[in-house]
């Protein structure tokens, strides 16, 4: 089993969702990333997803495309990010990490190249905003051929007809994306996150995880009484930008993760 194997179905036997943290790789600098990221799991993490910065980050938000340019003019690089997934793992051989990004940085690195450096420092999955199925070829067949899950995103506007080519070659779980827009933009209803969870349930036996909008221990814990998982990004971003320095920004990080980690693991305490 993957690690996101592992830790889904972890997280099914203890009854609850898995909190899915988001943060920009090398913002606001390296070492002050760094910290940040070993620090996810004690602060109630299950999942990371690691952000991969890019020139033109079209489907973000302000806030993480702030966060990507902090993080390209302090100098990171996708080999440095890998760098950084190698350091994690020194220490914690059970956090899945998750690339999330776009494909032209991993296009000019090199596919083959990338993979295997990848699952050499133990990514465990990639999110690719701007790849879509009919490109497997490209990317996803390798990917997963090395034991990395390739991950999709689905959204409100994904219908009956296309979902099955979507969820066809996914693996790890499905991303749900609650509202239609960029990243940051405004919460969905539960009622359409519900009819949802259950419409995609029927296309897939993948976790879903539900992402886009969700900055409070409150909405965590209404979006973790409904999907396997919790997605939350912009707001941990924030935390970064808004810090009056870098070891406030991870004390601010850290403290938000923890926050909504109680309120995911307290989600179905009836």
């Amino acid at each position: 089993m993957s690690r996101l194997e592992q830790r889904f179905a972890q997280l099914k036997t203890e009854g609850r969702a898995a909190l899915v943290t988001f943060v920009t790789a090398g913002d606001p600098g390296y070492d002050t990333s760094l910290k940040v990221l070993k620090g996810l799991p004690a602060a109630g993490a299950d999942v990371i997803e690691l952000g991969m910065p890019f020139t033109d980050p079209m489907a973000d938000g302000v806030a993480i495309q702030l966060a990507t340019l902090r993080a390209l003019d302090a100098g990171q690089t996708l080999l440095k990010t890998l760098q950084m997934v190698s350091e994690f793992r020194v220490d914690d051989q059970t956090t899945p990490i998750v690339l999330m990004g776009y494909y032209n940085p991993i296009h000019r690195y090199g596919v083959e190249k990338f993979v295997a450096a990848a699952s050499e420092a133990g990514v465990d999955g990639l999110i690719i905003v701007d790849l879509p199925p009919e490109h497997d070829a490209e990317l996803a067949t390798p990917a997963q051929a090395s034991g990395i899950d390739f991950i999709r995103l689905t959204t409100p506007t994904t219908d009956d007809a296309r979902l099955p080519r979507v969820l066809e070659r996914s693996s790890g779980f499905v991303y749900y994306v609650s509202v239609a827009g960029v990243t940051g933009a405004g919460s969905a209803t539960m009622e359409h996150v519900e009819g949802a969870i259950e419409r995609l349930h029927r296309h897939t036996s993948l976790p879903i995880c539900v992402g886009f909008g969700i900055r409070t221990p409150e909405q965590a814990a209404a979006i973790a009484r409904l999907a396997d998982g919790v997605v939350v990004g912009s707001a941990l971003v924030d935390k970064i930008a808004n810090a009056a320095s870098p070891e406030q920004g991870v004390d601010d990080v850290l403290s938000l993760c923890a926050a909504l980690a109680e309120g995911v693991r307290k989600a179905r305490v009836s």
